[in-house]
């Protein structure tokens, strides 16, 4: 794990995965999508399609799956390139980024119960350390640090910018 929010000893996370869809394009972008505002939890906020891993998966399998009931991204149309090493949450899960290539200009259709809204940032943008904030809140009395993304009006936080973060520092390793 690059960058993690803590993790309280003796829990087991919960395994989890999202798609990192980066679109095939000269300027590649990336695609986000805002949670729905009546959502149980994270309402609102901007997040890679994902969510838990089934038993009779692995991290791109349910990448994949859950991207699909997201977007209506056919898994068909991407191409997984890697998965990343997990990031732990301080909700609770082991999220795995998977990392995968589509084709630009998709015809999406976004699961209304689940996504308000999607969108495509540019990758260049998002992976730009000069644009990845390191911000401080009070959350449960201790201080929790977390990035932020400020992207055309869009507010990119939390696990979401963390491993935006991440996946930016692999690249520059390599």
């Amino acid at each position: 794990m690059l960058a993690g929010d803590d993790w309280s000893a003796g829990s087991s996370p919960a395994p989890a995965a999202v798609l990192i869809a980066i679109t095939d394009r000269p300027e590649p972008g990336v695609i986000l999508t805002v949670r729905h505002a009546d959502l149980r939890t994270h309402a609102g906020q901007v997040a890679f399609p994902g969510g838990r891993i089934d038993s009779d998966e692995d991290p791109t399998a349910a990448a994949l799956r859950e991207a699909w009931e997201e977007l209506g991204l056919e898994p068909a149309a991407v191409e997984p390139i890697a998965a990343l090493e997990p990031y732990r949450t301080i909700t609770g899960f082991a999220v795995t980024p998977v990392v995968g290539v589509v084709a630009p200009d998709l015809p999406l259709a976004p699961h209304e119960q689940e996504v308000e809204d999607w969108f495509e940032a540019p990758l260049a943008f998002l992976l730009d350390p000069a644009n990845q904030q390191l911000q401080a809140m009070l959350f449960e009395g201790r201080e929790r640090h977390y990035y932020r993304i400020a992207w055309n009006g869009r507010d990119i936080w939390g696990a979401t910018a963390a491993m935006l973060v991440n996946l930016s520092r692999r690249l520059r390793w390599s």
